[in-house]
């Protein structure tokens, strides 16, 4: 009794400071920690809030909803600025898109690019909505690419692309009829009276098509030292009068990117089309986008069919180091098929240079046949696939 009075009057004793501040301190002491804890972590959300709400938002994509600019939009700085002059311009409308195919980095679609009454069908690449920074980056650098490389008549060309605010995309220009391989079997099993001559395909047309993806080719090569990787009727696309333009550059893209993952995308083109020395697991030269040039011609001459086609693609290294090489097709003629062999010999060094396959190709054509090819059997697409090696 005496103890609480004492401790009542004199705050010196120590029996009172121990037995006041003890039970006190268990209490507010972690009050003002949490205390704490909750203002810091309101100031940081405050703050995120506050530059979401405050960035900018861009205007409406020709008939889209408003997208808000996110991180994305700071992705590559220096590849925006080089993107610059290719931003799609106000006065362009992009309409009628519809799917067409999955892209490596989000859907392909057909559509229209619309200006002041005039019309040209185009192919717009978009990437896939999401917060995928890294796929963001790689897609910017897939532009900036095209943008670099694609400047060239016989080679697929970018007209614009959107990579400014979401969704982003590539506009490219579309040829009709399109994928090379497609119009090769279109042509199998025709009407022998079709007078439609967008659709008579002789061994003349096997060498002015031919030419045209050679120049292409050696334009890659002498102008940016590109080896394309996966040359094939299927990346050659078609427009009228047989013109004819290189495509498919995701593996040539692939390949001139750093780092271990993209080199394995490069080369992940079928083995059917590659050279022996990639099949050795060598890097893939100039003269390994010939020996696919000469598989494009066995394609071409027969109207699609598959290379080796009774041959599984893991036996086609020891096929190959025994000499053997495919046969003579029916309707090729002489020269054309030892241009075939030329573009197949063995050590790389013993093949020609694109530039000079152009020149053979000028003095062998008026050595070609002027006659339709033809090929009674329509082509089934999933056997297509397991003859060719092809993933379905």
């Amino acid at each position: 009794m005496d103890v609480q009075k004492t401790c009542g009057n004199t705050t010196s004793n120590p029996m009172c400071d121990e037995e006041a501040s003890g039970p006190l301190a268990e209490i507010i002491i972690p009050s003002l920690l949490a205390l704490s804890t909750v203002v810091v972590v309101a100031l940081i959300f405050c703050s995120l809030l506050r530059n979401r709400i405050t960035a900018p938002v861009s205007a409406p994509a020709h008939g889209q909803r408003s997208v808000s600019l996110s991180a994305d939009s700071k992705v590559c700085p220096e590849a925006q600025e080089a993107l610059q002059p290719w931003q799609l311009p106000a006065e362009y409308a992009l309409e009628g898109l519809q799917f067409w195919q999955s892209g490596r980095y989000g859907p392909i679609c057909n559509g229209r690019l619309k200006k002041e009454g005039t019309s040209q069908a185009v192919v717009v690449k978009l990437l896939r909505d999401g917060p995928d920074q890294p796929e963001a980056k790689e897609f910017m650098e897939w532009v900036l690419f095209h943008a670099t490389v694609c400047k060239h008549e016989k080679v697929v060309r970018m007209l614009y692309c959107q990579t400014q605010r979401r969704p982003m995309y590539m506009v490219l220009e579309a040829c009709s009829p399109g994928n090379l391989l497609h119009f090769l079997w279109t042509l199998r099993n025709r009407d022998p009276d079709d007078e439609d001559l967008s659709r008579h395909f002789s061994e003349m047309s096997v060498f002015l098509v031919a030419k045209q993806a050679a120049a292409g080719l050696d334009y890659l090569m002498s102008e940016h030292r590109l080896v394309h990787g996966d040359v094939a009727a299927r990346n050659i696309l078609m427009g009228p009068g047989l013109s004819a333009r290189v495509s498919g550059l995701c593996v040539a893209f692939a390949g001139r990117r750093a780092g271990s993952a993209a080199r394995r995308r490069a080369a992940e083109a079928p083995l059917k089309w590659q050279a022996p020395e990639r099949l050795l697991k060598q890097p893939a030269i100039d003269r390994s986008d010939v020996w696919s040039f000469g598989i494009l011609l066995y394609e071409m001459i027969t109207l699609g069919s598959p290379p080796y086609p009774e041959l599984e693609p893991s036996s086609l290294l020891s096929y190959l180091q025994s000499s053997h090489r495919m046969a003579r097709p029916e309707n090729c003629g002489g020269p054309l098929y030892d241009l075939m062999k030329y573009c197949w010999a063995w050590s790389f060094k013993d093949r020609p240079a694109f530039s000079a396959i152009v020149k053979l190709l000028e003095s062998y054509m008026y050595l070609a046949a002027t006659n339709a090819l033809r090929v009674p059997d329509a082509m089934d697409v999933f056997d297509y696939n397991k003859r060719a090696g092809l993933h379905p």
